[in-house]
């Protein structure tokens, strides 16, 4: 290999093959996905992993809460499919996250937690990422059985005053989960890029065996 210096820039570039390496530019973003039907625990393992890799947690669940809280236009449009358990449209998924995407220019990737949910979804984000030079890295699964996620929701529903964990909607977002997002782990499975843990446990129990599957791919 040659180095080669530019006496204007503190930097080296170093030559192999005639390609040009840029120091900047050489450590790829990485952007996790995390599965896992309502209840498993994503948002609270998608903070801890967030902080401890840099990572943004972009979570649409949050993004849709913090706006019908302020019953901004976005609010009111998804409040009553949220509170019905079904899915928000995906073109208007698209255009929320990238606009979050945007908002984080100072952290070593993401981590999605409630997208994609559908292959189309999942192809948006593919889309997404390649034109801003990055890709998916790993995507993971929390295996809870439907019983468990019920009780969890339930329990959360009394606790926090949430109407829309009632056990009918809780039924029907673990339907729509089963029937539209798990799909997804073949699509993912071809790619290589899917692993699964089991989401019953500790919630420290979980996030090692989580990191241990992210240290993999770092």
């Amino acid at each position: 290999m040659d180095k080669i210096s530019d006496k204007s820039s503190p930097f080296i570039y170093i030559c192999s093959d005639s390609n040009i390496i840029d120091p900047l530019n050489t450590m790829p973003m990485f952007n996790f996905i995390l599965f896992g039907p309502p209840g498993s625990g994503k948002g609270t393992q998608s903070v801890k992993i967030a902080k401890k890799y840099n990572l943004a947690h972009i979570s649409t669940g949050d993004i849709f809460r913090k706006n019908i809280r302020e019953k901004t236009d976005l609010g009111l449009k998804v409040q009553s499919i949220i509170e019905k358990g079904d899915l928000v449209p995906d073109e208007l998924l698209v255009a929320i996250l990238e606009d979050a995407l945007d908002q984080h220019t100072d952290v070593d990737g993401f981590v999605f937690d409630g997208f994609p949910r559908t292959i189309q979804q999942a192809k948006d984000l593919d889309v997404i990422l390649t034109k801003r030079g990055d890709a998916v890295s790993l995507v993971l699964a929390l295996e809870v059985n439907d019983e468990e996620i019920i009780g969890r929701l339930l329990n959360r529903a009394q606790l926090e005053g949430r109407k829309d964990d009632t056990r009918e909607v809780i039924e029907n977002r673990i339907l729509v989960y089963n029937n539209q997002t798990q799909p997804l782990i073949d699509f993912y499975k071809e790619k290589g890029l899917f692993t699964s843990v089991n989401g019953i446990g500790g919630v420290d129990e979980i996030f090692d065996n989580i990191c241990q599957q992210i240290d993999k791919k770092i």
